[in-house]
């Protein structure tokens, strides 16, 4: 954990200094990638949105496809760090792009202050985040401490759906489009589900690559649409499926960073206020 810390810091160190730092080198990547996305939209803040969210979109699928092959020229745990360096800047990038333009567009509707939404909205958000797919537990793994591997489950939330951060993601489009309504925020929730359903294709591909039969094996056990496979009676959740495979210690630090970052909204637009993406 010790080396799981310097790391991480190391990483977010260096996307500091490179992305987002005017001082030090004077690259602020960050600025010309927005920058640049602007100037292809013509200055449309959604079609600015939508082009960041695909350039993301082409950079992260394409390295996870990539990876085979990387991995055997520069290792696992440096294509992970290669990975990581690629993705977190754009992601850091889309999401503050959002959050100072979510308002941008047209107001199609705006139900903040009917009673229940609010309410509702905080609901899917907080689920949202809990459909999260078992790797993301191994953050050893996840930040390249530990090798990092292509697994492949069939306990936990894959029981109920093969591709749960699909789910998760639309839970969270759902609800934040619900909330804000703008025809900004219904472009970018757009964007984001169509990468993720592509995902669900990439995905399985890529397991079916690794692991053959055995993943072909679980496809039929599992559903990508959420409890599908259940009621079509090809997976059956074991008796104290909840104490046995969801009370797991993950999720009480998955739902723990929910409310702080509930808690944290002022504070993360006034950092992207700040950061003038």
């Amino acid at each position: 954990w010790a080396r799981f810390t310097g790391l991480l810091g190391t990483v977010l160190g260096g996307i500091y200094l490179v992305w987002i730092d005017h001082d030090v080198l004077g690259l602020a990547l960050g600025d010309r990638f927005r920058d640049a996305m602007e100037a292809a939209a013509g200055g449309d803040s959604t079609l600015c949105i939508a082009l960041m969210l695909g350039f993301f979109a082409v950079v992260h699928s394409g390295l996870a496809s990539l990876r085979p092959a990387a991995e055997e020229v520069v290792g696992a745990r440096a294509w992970r760090v290669v990975f990581a360096l690629a993705s977190l800047p754009l992601a850091l990038s889309c999401i503050t792009y959002f959050i100072n333009h979510r308002y941008d567009g047209v107001q199609l509707w705006d139900l903040r202050l009917v009673p229940g939404v609010h309410e509702l909205v905080w609901f899917l958000s907080f689920i949202s985040f809990g459909l999260l797919y078992p790797s993301t537990f191994n953050l050893l793994e996840v930040a390249a401490v530990d090798r990092p591997e292509l697994h492949l489950w069939e306990t936990g939330v894959t029981r109920i759906t093969r591709h749960p951060q699909m789910v998760g993601q639309g839970l969270w489009c759902l609800a934040h489009t619900l909330w804000v309504g703008s025809s900004f925020t219904v472009v970018t929730s757009a964007a984001l589900m169509a990468h993720h359903l592509l995902g669900c294709w990439n995905g399985d591909r890529r397991l079916r690559d690794k692991h053959g039969e055995r993943f072909e094996a679980i496809r039929e056990r599992t559903s990508i649409v959420p409890f599908q496979a259940i009621l079509e009676g090809r997976q059956q959740l074991p008796e104290r499926y909840v104490q046995t495979e969801l009370l797991r210690l993950p999720y009480v630090v998955v739902f723990a960073f929910t409310l702080g970052a509930y808690l944290a909204h002022p504070y993360m637009q006034a950092g992207a206020a700040l950061l003038k993406w």
